[in-house]
């Protein structure tokens, strides 16, 4: 019943999924080639980290009051997308990976994160 333990248990839940949903996408595109593959695991990897590292900013600071629990909110959000926006342009712009397999890493892992955060309140349960 404690909601920042079940925060932490769908952080994990989700970040889990979006490993899957990743790794399944980059087998499927290896076929193309390893670039292809690596890229997909870069897209992937940009969602998931910056979700990785929202939860932990986002819920780390335990019980605070409102202007506290926000700003770890806002922080958590705007480094989420400093480290996702940061990823994406090393991966497309300096290392030339297929920018289309980038983003079908990026939708695939989004994807996963909607997916997961759905299922789990199944029963009323995060």
């Amino acid at each position: 019943m404690n909601p920042l333990a079940a925060g932490s248990r769908l952080v994990r839940r989700t970040i889990a999924w979006q490993v899957i949903a990743v790794a399944a996408l980059a087998l499927a595109l290896f076929a193309k080639g390893s670039a292809w593959a690596v890229a997909a695991v870069a897209g992937g990897a940009a969602i998931t980290a910056g979700g990785a590292l929202y939860g932990v900013l986002a819920l780390g600071g335990g019980i605070a009051p409102a202007a506290g629990a926000l700003s770890r909110l806002v922080l958590g959000l705007l480094a989420k997308w400093f480290v996702v926006i940061a990823v994406l342009f090393v991966a497309i712009a300096v290392v030339r990976l297929p920018a289309l397999a980038v983003i079908g890493g990026v939708v695939a892992a989004l994807v996963a994160q909607v997916l997961a955060m759905a299922g789990g309140h199944r029963n009323g349960n995060p």
